[in-house]
């Protein structure tokens, strides 16, 4: 909950001192973590890639050892633009994040869709250009110290339309369909990225949300075998055919179409099994305030919670990590709901605290697309304030704080 003030006009001074100090210390202990993964360490990491990459498997290390000891803050597309400005409004290799305005640091976790490097509709000459910007972009984030993630909304491989057209075509693109070679011919572009940006190793996260009823792949308009062949496929396909080796999977169902009293038998539909997934995310913004959502506000937050502790014991069940790979408020209408919701529900107990990271969705750019469509708040915005307090939690880790989670030093 938010402090009141204090009486006293000398203790704001020293809750102050207090939080750095303890960030300090924190930060000391989570270094050292991360340090001792230098010289082993990664005998015991299992990928599903067997031949991940040295720098995947130390980073996947680093990531496990961190579990429980910190929250990653993570930000879609924060780079690329934000509720007021747009990259055209950047002189020549500045960065901004709305993120940044508002804390002083980028945020730890970097969102970004593999739509960014693969359109069907692009010339040879428009694709070179755009993964030469997004290849600048990541090895930016990683020379910073940053975590990058890659989901995809892949246009729909029939018709190609929108990743919104529900019209049922997994059948057709997985081995044996009609379809097949359009399948592999967008993963071929995907891979060729993912080489392109290694050794810099990537959480990747196919076929999002997959038990929702609005994309293509959705469970609305596939069957649970056909989605798991798709799935074991991508990863197949990737590591054995295209030798992509840096990528960690990221397995990520929606929330809204989970029943919270059944949360295992809903959250496993369309699990391709444990030596396909290395990451068990949940994408959750139904417990947040979602405008469909006709639960209290006190039920969501319970609901929520629970959310968070179901989806902690599965994957510690299974070896994994648990992250929260999609969540937030739009527009943020609470001023303290990054502390009273967000923070509050990960230090609920020690298996919420296991959640390693959250990802806020994309803050929509307001004049280019006129909505309110922004997770993360800008300069100004009545949540700002709170988001500094989120942010100066010890906790919680941004990109300034973060140990070295490559084994690099």
């Amino acid at each position: 909950m938010r402090a009141e003030q204090p009486d006293d006009p000398d203790a704001s001074g020293r809750v102050h001192l207090t939080s750095t100090l303890m960030k300090s210390i924190l930060l000391g202990l989570l270094t050292s973590v991360a340090a001792s993964c230098a010289n082993d360490p990664t005998a015991d990491v299992r990928l599903a890639d067997a031949h991940a990459t040295p720098e995947t498997r130390r980073l996947y290390h680093t990531l496990r050892s961190l579990q429980g000891n910190a929250l990653l803050f993570g930000h879609q597309n924060t780079l690329n633009y934000g509720y007021r400005w747009t990259e055209a409004d950047l002189a020549p290799g500045e960065l901004r994040s709305d993120v940044k305005d508002v804390t002083g640091s980028f945020p730890s976790v970097y969102g970004f869709a593999v739509n960014a490097v693969s359109d069907p509709t692009w010339s040879d000459a428009q694709r070179e250009a755009a993964v030469t910007q997004q290849l600048e972009r990541d090895r930016g984030v990683y020379r910073r110290g940053g975590l990058i993630t890659y989901e995809w909304h892949m246009y729909h491989p029939a018709s190609g339309k929108s990743f919104y057209d529900t019209s049922a075509v997994v059948h057709r693109i997985i081995p044996g369909g009609d379809l097949h070679h359009v399948l592999r011919a967008n993963l071929d572009q995907a891979a060729d990225y993912f080489k392109r940006l290694a050794p810099i190793p990537i959480i990747f996260r196919p076929w999002h949300e997959h038990n929702g009823d609005w994309f293509w792949w959705g469970k609305g308009s596939t069957s649970e075998a056909d989605f798991i062949t798709l799935w074991r496929f991508t990863v197949d396909y990737l590591k054995n055919e295209k030798q992509v080796h840096n990528l960690i999977y990221a397995y990520s169902p929606d929330r809204s179409r989970i029943d919270i009293d059944a949360f295992v038998p809903g959250y496993l539909w369309g699990y391709p099994g444990d030596d396909y997934v290395d990451l068990m995310g949940l994408d959750n913004y139904w417990d947040l305030g979602h405008r469909g959502n006709t639960a209290t506000a006190e039920r969501q937050l319970a609901d929520f919670r629970r959310s968070l502790e179901s989806t902690v014991r599965l994957a510690d069940s299974r070896g994994k990590i648990a992250a929260l790979t999609e969540a937030g408020r739009e527009a943020v209408p609470h001023p303290t709901w990054w502390t009273d919701v967000l923070l509050s529900s990960i230090l609920h107990n020690e298996t919420t605290k296991r959640i390693l990271y959250v990802l806020v969705w994309r803050n929509a750019n307001r004049e280019r697309e006129q909505t309110d469509h922004y997770f993360a708040p800008y300069p100004g915005q009545m949540s700002a304030e709170d988001f500094v307090r989120f942010r100066n939690h010890p906790f919680v880790r941004f990109e300034d704080e973060l140990p070295d989670l490559y084994g690099r030093n």
